[in-house]
């Protein structure tokens, strides 16, 4: 293996050029290529990575990835080799601090990154995090438990019913407030799961994660686990809450509903929003600032509604032009007990759908429509095509977001087989699934060159 003699992970080309000119992996160099010249440390390739890059780690704290064919020469200015392992000082217990628990799931919390492998080692025990993040010393007595390890979109039915009976436990042991780390691509599910699962909570239930690892300069696993500890903490707002950035800078952090949040770009950590509605508040080292007052509120009470079941014989279909009646087929054909569409417009498919779907009702699989536009509600009245649609068996979801549909169905059909129950189980609103009307300010997308725009955004960010 090329990481016994201090090439770890490189093969191929990219092995043949650092063994020519002796650099090996944690070597401080200058390498000149044809596209200019670029300063920092070698770093360890993953093993599964192509074999015709060399990595570096510049001073700026930015990976760059050289190809071997533009490279001129390389000079070594010394070797550092680097230390995984996390700092580890005692959590500090101050008297008269709340007790928050961080349940962790998995995903980037605190963490360094091997580069060996691309994995990421994780901070989480409290000496830690205490290591890693001081600041939480400040703000409460800290307890972690470590649920799960997994990626984020392994996260199902199991790990939601397990996090939501350790929750109640938790409450039941008198702590002032949870944390719930997890990987950011499937919070709002889990989101949603809770809001379900784990009602009337007397304390708040915080999910976070980070969008960019703890090695990166703009990193937002820090701050992120700082604002929602000091929301779980201090918050008065008893409720199932994510938090994460609120603008793309670190100024402060956004609450958002667990059951009105999405995550709605692949990169940026601004990433989550609450749509056809606002959040709930703000946090930043000044505190927590609610938008709302019509919460639910901090009690000093252990009780709490656990309901952690789930049928996860349930499926979410968006639909498409085109799409073929064999798709709703197979799925009652398998034993599928629900179905979500996230229809087009008002809450639409196609007249090909209709036999299935048909038959489906007459299967007795329970379907709900919602609408792929993310922002509005279900107006099945509208146009022919929606009253169609209702015939056939299909029941209009109001504002709730697909995910959240699927997810609130899957919860029903956990608890009954009776599709009225199902039914009232599903148009009940239950923490803002289903809301009375969308706000003025609920809907606010600002697309880059409209000239209001660009003056509005040349105000707040010169």
């Amino acid at each position: 293996m090329s990481g016994e003699n201090g090439y770890d992970g490189y093969r191929g080309p990219a092995l043949a050029k650092l063994q020519e000119y002796e650099a090996m992996v944690w070597s401080d160099v200058t390498v000149a290529t044809t596209k200019g010249e670029f300063a920092g440390l070698i770093l360890p390739r993953n093993e599964m990575a192509d074999p015709e890059h060399i990595v570096l780690k510049m001073i700026t704290g930015y990976n760059v990835g050289l190809h071997v064919g533009g490279i001129e020469a390389i000079t070594i200015h010394g070797r550092k080799v680097a230390n995984y392992k996390i700092p580890e000082k005692e959590f500090p217990f101050t008297e008269g601090l709340p007790r928050v628990k961080l349940l962790g799931t998995g995903g980037t919390i605190a963490s360094r990154l091997d580069y060996r492998t691309g994995a990421v080692i994780p901070a989480f025990s409290p000496g830690e995090l205490y290591g890693s993040v001081p600041e939480l010393a400040d703000i409460c007595n800290l307890e972690t438990e470590k649920l799960y390890g997994v990626f984020s979109e392994n996260m199902g039915h199991e790990q939601w019913i397990g996090l939501a009976e350790a929750i109640g436990k938790e409450i039941a042991k008198g702590v002032d407030g949870i944390v719930v780390g997890h990987g950011t691509d499937t919070m709002h599910h889990t989101a949603a799961a809770l809001s379900f699962m784990v009602q009337d909570s007397p304390v708040p239930i915080v999910m976070v994660g980070s969008q960019r690892s703890s090695d990166r300069p703009s990193s937002d696993a820090a701050i992120n686990l700082i604002n929602a500890t000091r929301t779980a903490a201090t918050s008065d707002m008893a409720e199932v809450m994510v938090c994460m950035f609120g603008p793309t800078s670190d100024q402060y952090g956004l609450l958002h509903q667990g059951t009105r949040v999405r995550k709605m770009h692949s990169s940026y950590r601004s990433t989550f929003r609450t749509l056809s509605d606002i959040p709930l508040g703000m946090v930043d080292v000044a505190g927590v600032t609610p938008f709302k007052d019509d919460y639910n509120p901090r009690r000093d009470d252990t009780d709490v509604k656990i309901n952690a079941v789930f049928d996860d014989r349930v499926s979410l279909v968006y639909y498409y032009p085109g799409m073929k009646p064999d798709i709703v087929d197979s799925l009652v054909d398998n034993g599928y007990r629900g179905i979500v569409i996230a229809g087009t417009g008002l809450g639409h498919v196609n007249r090909p759908l209709y036999a299935a779907l048909d038959r489906a009702h007459a299967a007795g699989v329970a379907m709900y429509m919602t609408v792929q536009t993310l922002w509005g509600f279900v107006q099945m009245f509208v146009y022919e095509t929606g009253r169609e649609i209702m015939e056939l068996g299909v029941t209009p979801a109001a504002n709730m977001l697909p995910e959240v549909a699927y997810v609130k169905l899957g919860w029903a059909l956990g608890q009954t087989s009776d599709l009225d129950e199902v039914k009232r189980i599903m148009l009940t609103p239950i923490s803002r699934d289903i809301t009375e009307r969308e706000p003025h300010n609920g809907y606010l997308v600002l697309q880059g060159g409209i000239p209001e725009v660009e003056a509005f955004m040349s105000g707040q960010w010169k």
